[in-house]
């Protein structure tokens, strides 16, 4: 059978399983991949009205509701896909932001395949539900009509209590959205001149444009959060200043993991080799893709070889291919199907010329006469059994070296926890790799300062750090009612 046309009238989902099921999953509109290889516009165009209802419609509504369980802020996603089908968009857009304060970058960046969809019936034997995309979907279409905004509850009295926030990137962007709810004064604390975190240093335009981030800001902006800026945590004040001196009843650590990880090969120290870290903050953050017109430079390299095979090594081999790479190459030592980057990505990658060298591994980086990076000496692999994680390990094939020739590398192999504030802490209680630790609350081992995203988990997905967030205001909440009141804060 046909699938039926989409309406925007409050009856237009109530159709059978049997019409859900005959309607297939509606593709994402995306740009040409020859002509978005060389900008730095958005690739994903996202759902017009007609595509969001038709697509919402696929949710067969069941009662068991899988896809909430895999979402680590718990949008309820069966409501609004039912809202979305009837075309109630600006009711969906209130859900959501219920539930996730950042719906805007989430649609964009975060991995539902691997969460919220894959636990989708309709991928048991179909394609899922586009969770993702229509969750975009609801975010855009409140910003095109509303500017940003969408209808909030009436706010609860204030407490009377501060909360300070260190970090903008999504755990701390998410706590303080939840805690100004609650009725709590907020002050997010960034280092960096703008906030946003990694979701404006670490993930290229392209993928999520500045100024949805900056709509989202502005949005916690309204709902009465602080935002300082250019201020140091560990340097501009301590954690004890800020409960102490400045008056802050509890304060949320979320800083996240911003230390680089090397290959601790030889020739890894020349001239033309960049952490991502850095490789990225220069062109998303500081906009060194506009030199000279911005401050920043970064090297153009023409043969670009980025080692990793994570969204972090997507993000940089594809803005070195927009940047003008005649080559960018993304150099794995495990094969495809160990890639930990999203499908998307991979997928959209290929699709503009970046090329793949899989179970290759770097042993040496090999530079000219003046220091500069030439060539990369490498390896190939071979994968071995899977070990007791699942994961299967790899080992170097005998007698396989070979060179490869680049003038720039990209290493995107992980990063740790920056020791900034954690050393600036006294007694601060860290793990072996230098992570705060928590109680099953969030609380650190110092009463009043909890902690949650990277920085306690180690990098993941910008989701799972609002996933930090959202419980961590909650638990703050219990414990500033059971420990706090506003005469002795």
């Amino acid at each position: 059978m046909n699938p039926p046309n989409p309406q925007t009238s409050s009856k237009s989902n109530d159709l059978t399983a049997k019409q859900r099921m005959a309607i297939p999953r509606q593709a994402m509109p995306q740009r040409d991949p020859a002509e978005r290889a060389e900008d730095f516009n958005e690739v994903n165009l996202g759902f017009q009205e007609q595509l969001a209802v038709l697509e919402a419609k696929r949710c067969l509504q069941c009662k068991g509701r899988p896809c909430v369980a895999g979402c680590p802020v718990g949008v309820k996603i069966p409501e609004f896909l039912d809202l979305v089908a009837r075309g109630r968009f600006a009711e969906a857009a209130e859900m959501v932001y219920a539930d996730n304060d950042l719906p805007a970058m989430t649609g964009r960046v975060c991995p539902q395949e691997i969460q919220c969809e894959v636990r989708c019936i309709r991928g048991k034997n179909d394609k899922p539900v586009a969770v993702g995309h229509l969750e975009r979907f609801v975010a855009d279409w409140t910003m095109a009509h509303k500017q940003g905004q969408t209808a909030q509850a009436a706010p609860p009295p204030p407490s009377g209590l501060k909360v300070a926030v260190v970090g903008s990137g999504p755990a701390g962007l998410t706590a303080a959205g939840q805690l100004a709810r609650m009725g709590h004064k907020v002050t997010i604390f960034e280092a960096f001149h703008r906030p946003g975190g990694v979701l404006v240093y670490g993930i290229p335009e392209f993928r999520l444009p500045k100024k949805i981030v900056d709509a989202e800001v502005d949005r916690l902006r309204r709902m009465g959060v602080e935002i300082r800026c250019n201020v140091i945590i560990g340097r501009t004040y301590s954690l004890k200043q800020l409960l102490e001196a400045e008056g802050y009843s509890a304060v949320f650590v979320a800083v996240g993991a911003g230390l680089p990880q090397f290959m601790r090969v030889p020739g890894e120290n020349l001239k033309g080799v960049y952490s991502a870290n850095e490789y990225l903050t220069r062109v998303n953050l500081m906009t060194a893709y506009r030199f000279p017109d911005s401050d920043t430079p970064v090297q153009i390299g023409q043969s670009v070889a980025v080692v990793g095979g994570g969204n972090t090594a997507m993000d940089a081999v594809r803005t070195a291919k927009r940047l003008g790479a005649k080559r960018a190459t993304i150099v794995y030592r495990r094969s495809e199907a160990e890639m930990p980057a999203r499908i998307e990505e991979i997928h959209h990658a290929k699709e503009e010329g970046i090329e793949f060298d899989f179970l290759v591994a770097p042993v040496r980086v090999l530079g000219d006469e003046k220091g500069w990076v030439r060539a990369m000496e490498c390896v190939r692999m071979e994968l071995t059994n899977p070990g007791e994680d699942g994961r299967r390990g790899v080992k170097p094939v005998e007698g396989s070296h070979f060179e490869l020739p680049c003038d720039e590398i990209i290493v995107a192999i992980g990063a740790g926890a920056n020791p900034l504030l954690t050393k600036s802490t006294e007694g601060l209680a860290l793990n072996k790799w230098g992570y705060i630790t928590i109680d099953p609350d969030g609380m650190t081992n110092i009463s009043g300062v909890f902690a949650g995203g990277d920085i306690v988990r180690g990098s993941a997905t910008v989701i799972l750090a609002m996933g930090d967030g959202k419980r961590a205001a909650a638990t703050i909440d219990a414990w500033l009612k059971a420990h706090k009141s506003p005469r002795t804060a």
